[in-house]
């Protein structure tokens, strides 16, 4: 029943639409309609600017870590924090408020990180960060930072199930990006640039 419950809220708070109700909410502007058409923190900054994408990537974060937290408090099980993280990673990619659509949960996967392994964290966002400085492309430094999560996780000795976590996320965050990737392979990806003004 406890299982049961953190799956349920997880995926609840992991489907509120952050994207969408901050962008209608402070910018009137609906990030579907916009851009790449998607509610997540890129899109919000090359659509509405550093400030939208930030806070956009911060509530998108919390919900991850709400979503371990909820494990946490209800059992302080491993196995369960993991659940709770990945459903609200679920949520917010196919949420129950937007006809199981969403986005594609990088920073929700990096708000569970953040709650299981702290330090594996730092150095997964050095790597998302020295490739998108370099690079420009947002899509290609989650998919290799995703990719490092499991590679680091055992690395430093993390619990098994919290290397299994890092396996399924970083399968997941490539699956998604499967379209960026067909665009970086033939050169046609849009780099990172945020929106010139506020709107």
């Amino acid at each position: 029943m406890t299982l049961a419950l953190v799956c349920v809220l997880s995926y609840l708070i992991g489907s509120i639409p952050s994207g969408l109700i901050l962008g209608k909410g402070l910018w009137h502007v609906d990030l579907r309609e916009h851009g790449s058409y998607n509610i997540g923190a890129t899109n919000a900054w090359r659509t509405l600017g550093k400030t939208a994408g930030l806070l956009i990537f911060a509530f998108d974060l919390a919900k991850g870590a709400i979503g371990v937290w909820l494990g946490l408090y209800f059992t302080a099980e491993p196995l369960v924090m993991v659940i709770g993280g990945i459903l609200a990673i679920v949520g917010h990619s196919w949420s129950i408020f937007l006809k199981f659509k969403g986005g594609k949960g990088v920073a929700t996967g990096l708000g569970v990180i953040v709650m299981l392994m702290p330090f594996v964290t730092i150095w997964v966002f050095a790597i998302w960060f020295v490739l998108v400085y370099v690079t420009k492309y947002v899509s290609l430094g989650s998919i290799v930072a995703a990719a490092f999560v499991p590679i680091l996780a055992f690395c430093f000795g993390a619990p098994a199930e919290y290397i299994c976590f890092g396996i399924v996320a970083a399968i997941f965050v490539i699956y998604r990006h499967k379209a960026n990737i067909l665009r970086l392979l033939s050169g046609t990806e849009s780099k990172i640039k945020a929106a010139s003004h506020q709107k």
